[in-house]
């Protein structure tokens, strides 16, 4: 049996084998309301010691979901195989790709820029897209608002990749190219996570592998490609540190707290990565970003936020409630970020400031209160 901790409220799924036939193993930890749905499932073998059976050939993890979930988190990372998306075809203009390894473009822009370019050469299909003009570059752009509903920061992703071809690939003017219109970006404050609700997602994670993940994204300030790139070999137990490959393959290193040090240790016992630190079904490739997306997601919904949670949530929690409102200084902090202008990290700053701000307008109102009350006894 796994070295997995049974909580209450959880059921995990392993896959098995006995007597040649293959199995569904649930482990329910000894959850009344969940034994009892079990014993009524003709499809169930009970096991007692808080197991039970089913044959692999009948077991559906939609309807076993569909049915438990709303008494238990169900943990179906052992059973579940991901099915891999069918591959895109991409259509790309001679030398654009090659221009773009070529100057060191880290492996997620190249994977981006492709797929933006792609778009708009098929939206273009049958046109020369060397005889198009900036006004028709901005139609497409405009289509895409409009149509996609695409957000500031993919529409001015995708006119770098429309402007990498004409002024790095063709060779045109910057300053013509520069005619096409750009997004305005207002640099709003991060929102944070609390304490409390970094607290009650960790609680809902029973998988070690989830939960390290997770952790690590608080504790080290990752943002989510950093932790997925990361390999055992970046976990430093004598420093006390994680290094870190960050953008434009800088590297930098953030702290590494002594409990998830020894989580970390447990996980990589019981998972043995072969190659990434985490990694997904297919040992020795690297877990996926939107299975990452998908755990924390649902490990919020189940403590009950509300508030949308992504993973640089807990990258701006980081920032904040665990380096900036403790007194590490600013520039410390950015560089375990990785930020390359210190002026990225001063918005961090300035959430620490409003919270300052709002604690002292609370402690005004507190003294107001209490001052009314000397002045009525007085009396």
């Amino acid at each position: 049996m796994d070295n997995v901790q049974k909580q209450r409220g959880n059921v995990v799924l392993y896959k098995e084998q006995k007597d040649g036939t293959d199995y569904i193993r649930v482990e329910y930890a000894e959850n009344g309301e969940i034994s009892l749905l079990l014993s009524q499932d003709k499809a169930v073998e009970m096991a007692g010691n808080g197991s039970a059976y089913i044959t692999a050939e009948t077991f559906k993890l939609s309807d076993f979901y569909d049915r438990y979930s709303p008494y238990a988190y169900i943990d179906y990372s052992r059973v579940y195989v991901r099915h891999p998306k069918p591959t895109r075809e991409y259509t790309l203009p001679e030398g654009y790709l090659e221009l773009l390894e070529q100057k060191r473009y880290s492996p997620s822009t190249i994977k981006t820029y492709r797929a933006y370019f792609s778009d708009f050469m098929e939206y273009h299909k049958g046109r020369n897209i060397d005889r198009l003009k900036v006004a028709d570059i901005n139609r497409y752009i405009l289509y895409l608002v409009n149509e996609k509903k695409i957000s500031v920061s993919q529409q001015n992703m995708r006119i770098n990749a429309i402007k990498f071809y004409y002024e790095q690939v063709k060779g045109g003017k910057r300053q013509y190219y520069g005619g096409i219109t750009r997004a305005k970006e207002y640099k709003t404050i991060p929102e944070v996570l609390s304490k409390n609700e970094i607290k009650r997602i960790l609680d809902q994670l029973s998988n070690i592998k989830h939960r390290c993940m997770i952790s690590l994204v608080y504790s080290a300030g990752l943002r989510r490609s950093e932790l997925l790139n990361l390999t055992p070999k970046d976990i430093n137990s004598e420093t006390m540190s994680v290094r870190i490959m960050g953008k434009g393959k800088k590297c930098r290193y953030s702290l590494l707290s002594p409990k998830l040090l020894e989580e970390l240790r447990l996980y990589f016992r019981e998972y043995r990565p072969k190659k990434w630190l985490f990694e997904g079904e297919t040992p020795g490739v690297q877990y996926s970003a939107s299975a990452l997306v998908k755990v924390l997601k649902e490990a919020a919904q189940r403590a009950g936020i509300k508030h949308r949670v992504h993973v640089h949530l807990a990258r701006h929690t980081f920032a904040t409630t665990t380096t900036l409102a403790k007194g590490v200084p600013i520039e410390t902090v950015s560089k375990m970020l990785g930020h390359t202008n210190i002026e990225t990290t001063q918005i961090y700053a300035r959430i620490t400031n409003n919270k300052i701000s709002s604690d002292m307008q609370g402690l005004d109102k507190k003294f107001v209160g209490i001052e009314k009350i000397y002045k009525e006894v007085a009396m």
